[in-house]
C-alpha cells in the first residue's frame, strides 16, 4: 500500500520550470532513492512534500488523504519529517535540549504526559544515543556549536525522529561525511526501515543510496526521467550519460 503519491506535480520558478508533471509514490515500509544533478529538481520535490513549497498544479496524497499545499506544521502534525542539506541547530543551547522543541510537538505529546521537563530530557537522551551518541559522555551537554559536521548531521536526524514521523525524508544526509562516518550511518537508516519506517532519500552518494533503496528516482531538468531498482538504474543507459563519470 502506498503512503505517499505524487501525481502530475509541477512548480514554476519565473521562467523556471523546476518540477514538471513529476509523479511518484512511495510504499509503506519502503526506502526510496531519488537522484540527479544539481538543480533537477531533488529539493523541490522535498519542499512540496513537506510543505515549504506549493505546486503550481498536481496532487500530494498522504495515507489516501490529499495534503497539497499544507504547510509544514500540518505535515509534521501528520507524521512527515524532513532533514536539511544545511544542519539548522540552536547553536548556543546544548546538544540534547536542541531536541526539546519538537518533543513539544502535538504528535508526541503523550511520550511525555506529565509535562516535565525532566521527562523530555530523558526522551532527548534516548534519542541521541539512537542516532549514535554516546550517552555518558559529555558531547550531549556542549553548545550545537561545537559539534563537528558529523555529529550535527546526526543531531539534524535525531530532531526528525523526535516527532515519530511515519515518512523520514532526508535530504543529502551523508553530505561531507567521511567514508567511515557514512559507514556508520548506513546500518541507522537499515534499523530504522526495520523498525517500520518509511524513508525517501535525496542523495549524491549513490553506492550507499543504493544498497537502502528498493527503489530510485531519477529527475533531470525537473522532470522524472527514469524509475526503477538500484540494478536497473545503474544499467540504464540515461542515467549512465547524466552520471557519466560518477561512481555508482
Amino acid at each position: 500500500m502506498d503512503l505517499l503519491v505524487l501525481k502530475d506535480v509541477t512548480k514554476r520558478f519565473g521562467g523556471i520550470i523546476a518540477l514538471e508533471r513529476v509523479s511518484f509514490s512511495v510504499a509503506r515500509n519502503e526506502i526510496l532513492g531519488i537522484i540527479g544533478l544539481n538543480g533537477s529538481g531533488k529539493t523541490t520535490a522535498v519542499n512540496i512534500v513537506t510543505g515549504f513549497a506549493r505546486p503550481d498544479s498536481g496532487q500530494v496524497w498522504f495515507k489516501d488523504r490529499e495534503i497539497t499545499g499544507f504547510p509544514p506544521h500540518r505535515m509534521a502534525a501528520l507524521g512527515i519529517a524532513r532533514s536539511f542539506q544545511t544542519a539548522r541547530p540552536f547553536h548556543n543551547l546544548p546538544v540534547f535540549k536542541n531536541l526539546i522543541v519538537p518533543l513539544y510537538s502535538p504528535r508526541i505529546r503523550k511520550l511525555t504526559a506529565s509535562g516535565r521537563w525532566g521527562d523530555r530530557d530523558a526522551v532527548a537522551m534516548d534519542l541521541l544515543e539512537e542516532v549514535g551518541f554516546e550517552r555518558d559522555s559529555f558531547v550531549p551537554y556542549k553548545p550545537a556549536s561545537a559539534l563537528p559536521h558529523g555529529y550535527l548531521r546526526r543531531l539534524e536526524l535525531a530532531r526528525c525522529l523526535a516527532l515519530r514521523p511515519e515518512l523520514l525524508i532526508t535530504d543529502e544526509l551523508f553530505s561531507g561525511l567521511s567514508a567511515s562516518e557514512v559507514a556508520s550511518m548506513v546500518p541507522l537508516i537499515e534499523k530504522l526501515q526495520a523498525g517500520g519506517m518509511t524513508i525517501i532519500m535525496v542523495e549524491h552518494r549513490l553506492r550507499e543510496l543504493f544498497r537502502l533503496a528498493s527503489r530510485v528516482v531519477v529527475l533531470d531538468r525537473g522532470r522524472k526521467v527514469v524509475e526503477g531498482s538500484p540494478a536497473e538504474i545503474v544499467e540504464n543507459s540515461t542515467v549512465k550519460e547524466t552520471y557519466l563519470g560518477a561512481e555508482i
